[in-house]
């Protein structure tokens, strides 16, 4: 007799967005099988312990932005490992005058810090009275501070955040396409300082919370803790050293061919979910029956850094270290774009008596910079770090990452390469991108992505998945 058995879904990419994608579609019953290129998952997250220290390669926390991603942590099985920060470790510093400076958690706080001069604290009052930009020109997060605050803002609190979360430059990144909530809030509210008050009332009621507020989490053992557990959760269906070359419409669904730990072969799927990154999927062969161009994604820009992760004796450092970290303009003359105190955020990440310090260098900032040697790389980490936080001596621990293409930065015109993406998935049906490319860079952009995918292709597979005819 026969039956009829579903052809799986096809995910490329085992980072935490194709991650998360796959492991809901297989709760919902939705057969899948992820290809990853390398022997690993996670992508650009991965944790290591040695010698009493834990390193984070990329990123170090995931922000609880939305209730999803709690719900991610108890369905895979780790609301037990789950860490939250250490309550005294909220403090964020920016350097000016060459030093860390406390960053104002209230208005009181913001009036009377020495981070803003009196002209800055007078353009947060004005602002409310600036009028909005009504004819529809994409302004570059520069121009947009500019026009609502002044440069003080900009060069001081904005270049350091911009280099921060993307390693950019505030004068190439989109406002609408980078920080699409600030675009917004103006849009809606005519201010930002209006949208702070009012849009927090209505992300309550949402469940959301803004990423400036919301809960940090990691794991006991890093945040690697979470994509292994899902891959144990996935089973077989995880492919490792799985490289997918060519992507083929067929009548049937899709055809993949791809080297399968070194043997050619095609593979038959009723969907594919590209959840990789943008340069490798512009060249990626893709054969549909409408001539679908994936050439320009290529054009999106992925900046180097190199993080450089250092543990140091803790009488060897002179700053407290208490807080989430620091970051730094570039109009302070610095190399290191900002440092991590991984220490003081989470138990276990040192030794008894020692800090973890996490910098990175390079960026849109310095570009030449990662890709030199990693002592040099450590040398010039240390040579900031003892002006800044005033360290001595040598540390006790190191680590270096290289990431050549590191994060995609959202510069202004990047809607084109969106609305491309919802064109080929209009046009191609069964077709589906996600990640940090698409959907945001931060990790909790990249679960909410994955998250959204999964629901966005069950829905699809529930429209009438192709079939294949087995032997029972």
């Amino acid at each position: 007799m026969q039956r009829k058995v579903k052809l799986p879904v096809a995910v490329i990419g085992g980072g935490i967005t194709g991650l998360t994608a796959a492991f809901y579609l297989h709760r919902q019953g939705v057969p899948v099988t992820l290809y990853e290129a390398t022997g690993r998952v996670g992508g650009a997250v991965r944790s290591v312990r040695q010698g009493g220290f834990l390193a984070e390669f990329g990123p170090n926390t995931i922000l609880e932005t939305s209730p999803r991603i709690g719900q991610l942590i108890v369905d895979a099985g780790l609301q037990s490992r789950r860490m939250n920060p250490d309550p005294l470790a909220s403090a964020r510093y920016v350097v000016r005058y060459k030093r860390p400076i406390s960053m104002p958690s209230s208005p009181l706080g913001f009036f009377t810090t020495r981070l803003f001069t009196s002209g800055a604290k007078w353009a947060v009052l004005r602002e409310p009275f600036v009028p909005r930009r009504t004819d529809g020109k994409e302004e570059s997060v520069a121009e947009f501070v500019l026009r609502r605050l002044n440069r003080e803002f900009l060069d001081h609190a904005i270049d350091a955040l911009v280099a921060g979360v993307y390693a950019g430059d505030p004068w190439k990144l989109s406002v609408p396409q980078a920080f699409p909530k600030l675009a917004q809030l103006e849009a809606r509210y005519g201010s930002l300082i209006k949208g702070q008050i009012f849009g927090a009332r209505e992300r309550a009621k949402r469940g959301e919370i803004s990423k400036d507020r919301a809960p940090k989490i990691s794991f006991d053992e890093g945040l690697q803790v979470l994509p292994d557990a899902l891959r144990r959760l996935l089973g077989e269906s995880v492919r490792l050293n799985a490289i997918v070359s060519g992507v083929r419409q067929t009548e049937e669904g899709w055809e993949l061919a791809l080297s399968d730990r070194g043997e050619e072969r095609v593979a038959q799927h009723s969907a594919v979910l590209y959840a990789g990154t943008a340069f490798k999927l512009a060249v990626l062969k893709l054969e549909t029956r409408g001539r679908l161009d994936l050439k320009p994604f290529g054009e999106i820009r992925y900046p180097p850094v190199t993080s450089v992760v250092l543990g140091f004796k803790r009488e060897d450092v002179a700053h407290p270290a208490q807080g989430f970290g620091m970051l730094i303009p570039r109009a302070e003359n610095f190399k290191i774009l900002g440092t991590i105190f991984s220490s003081s955020l989470f138990p276990n990440r040192a030794p008894e008596g020692h800090v973890t310090l996490t910098s990175y260098l390079g960026g849109e900032r310095y570009p030449e910079l990662p890709s030199m040697p990693p002592d040099k790389l450590c040398k010039m980490t240390c040579d900031d770090l003892r002006v800044l936080l005033g360290v001595r001596g040598e540390p006790v621990f190191r680590n270096t990452v290289y990431w050549p293409k590191a994060i995609p930065q959202y510069t202004v015109g990047y809607g084109r390469y969106r609305q491309l993406m919802n064109d080929y998935e209009e046009r191609a049906p069964g077709l589906f991108f996600a990640g940090h490319y698409r959907d945001g860079i931060s990790l909790s952009d990249s679960i909410l992505s994955g998250c959204k995918a999964a629901e966005r292709i069950g829905a699809f597979v529930s429209n009438g998945v192709p079939q294949a005819t087995a032997q029972a």
